[in-house]
């Protein structure tokens, strides 16, 4: 295994974990609809517990992806997380408050009341999506920050990168670009979570409003998906020179497409299931199996969408502040001795993974209804 491989194996198994974050973020997809949903206490309590029985798995998914970026790119770790760490930290807190509310809204002696609670799922519901949407647009459009590597034998101030600006990372909101692939990916965990209560939840109230709330954010989904998509191949890409410099090229990301064309056909493939999952649930009124084509074309077009960001010499993390400050898979990961050393631990992911599927498939071996929920001690 060459140093090279190794650099383009953890990628790989980085955009992986990205996809599947993005898949399970249909928990918060969900839970930003419980009033749309849920128009009585009871068909909220199961919306509320249909997402609480997989929120562990995304939220694990997300400090996965965050440890996997830290042990094998720790530059981009301690650039993004350490200098824009504010736009983490309100990611974070979000999470936090979204596993408080689903403890503590139907506990005796509960001041606030469940709606408040319920509430606090909603705004983790779109402040999560919007803000992890955003952090991904920022592999397109670049950050404003600055790498300095002579910094680590400044006894005073051993500091190799930081942001060019006072705002720790808050000014990417500022982009209109980043701004519009965060609504999408909002929308599309709306998408995501429409359809998975659809398919989780055995009440027929619930699921005939399925269909409407699953038009207007497909949609809207698609409206800002395709415009940041169409945008980003025709725009100027952060390519990196055989010398290692970086460079402006005209539509990298379109002719990393065509250069891997492979990654377009796994593209293709991708819509395709999306729309196939998203297209039989509004025609047949019956189909409640939408999530899982839905699912897997997510995860096959996110993937694509990191790989075409950091294969085929292009700097995966550009910095607007200081070109040649950019993030490349050469320049910011791990030493070869640390890379060959956990190549060897990934090797026990498909056990891992095979274990949260059987975990999945027996928490959904009955759907949920109220009958269950009634009888249910752990009930949220």
């Amino acid at each position: 295994m060459t140093y090279e491989f190794l650099q383009h194996y953890w990628w790989f198994l980085i955009a992986v974990l990205g996809a599947l974050l993005v898949f399970l973020m249909f928990v918060q997809g969900a839970n930003s609809m419980i009033f749309q949903l849920g128009k009585s206490d009871i068909e909220r309590r199961l919306v509320v517990n249909s997402t609480g029985r997989k929120w562990e798995f995304t939220f694990t998914t997300l400090v996965t992806f965050g440890g996997a970026f830290f042990a094998s790119f720790p530059l981009f770790y301690s650039t993004s997380f350490g200098s824009a760490y504010w736009v983490w930290v309100v990611i974070l807190f979000s999470f936090i408050i979204q596993a408080v509310s689903y403890e503590f809204q139907n506990k005796a002696g509960n001041l606030l009341g469940v709606k408040t609670f319920q509430t606090c799922l909603i705004i983790n519901g779109i402040i999560g999506p919007l803000l992890i949407g955003g952090a991904v647009a920022t592999f397109f459009t670049g950050s404003n920050f600055i790498v300095e590597k002579a910094n680590i034998v400044n006894e005073m101030q051993p500091v190799i990168s930081h942001w060019a600006n006072a705002s720790r990372g808050l000014d990417v909101l500022l982009n209109p670009w980043v701004v519009i692939f965060g609504i999408a990916v909002v929308f599309l965990a709306r998408v995501l979570g429409t359809l998975y209560i659809n398919n989780n939840v055995a009440n027929e109230a619930i699921r005939s409003r399925v269909r409407p709330q699953l038009l207007i954010n497909s949609v809207l989904f698609l409206v800002f998906f395709l415009t940041f998509f169409v945008r980003t191949l025709v725009s100027d890409g952060y390519a990196v020179a055989a010398d290692g410099t970086i460079v402006m090229e005209p539509m990298k990301y379109l002719n990393n497409l065509l250069d891997m064309w492979y990654l377009a056909v796994v593209l293709l493939l991708g819509v395709v299931l999306l729309l196939f999952g998203i297209g039989r649930t509004l025609l047949q009124k019956d189909y409640i199996k939408g999530i899982w084509p839905a699912g897997i074309g997510v995860v096959l077009v996110v993937i694509v969408l990191f790989l075409i960001v950091g294969y085929n010499n292009t700097a995966y993390y550009p910095s607007t502040a200081d070109l040649q400050s950019s993030l490349t898979l050469q320049n910011s990961c791990s030493s070869e001795f640390t890379l060959n050393a956990m190549f060897y631990a990934s090797l026990a992911i498909p056990f891992v993974f095979a274990y949260i599927c059987y975990a999945w498939r027996s928490i959904d071996l009955k759907k949920l209804d109220s009958e269950e929920l009634e009888q249910d001690d752990h009930a949220y």
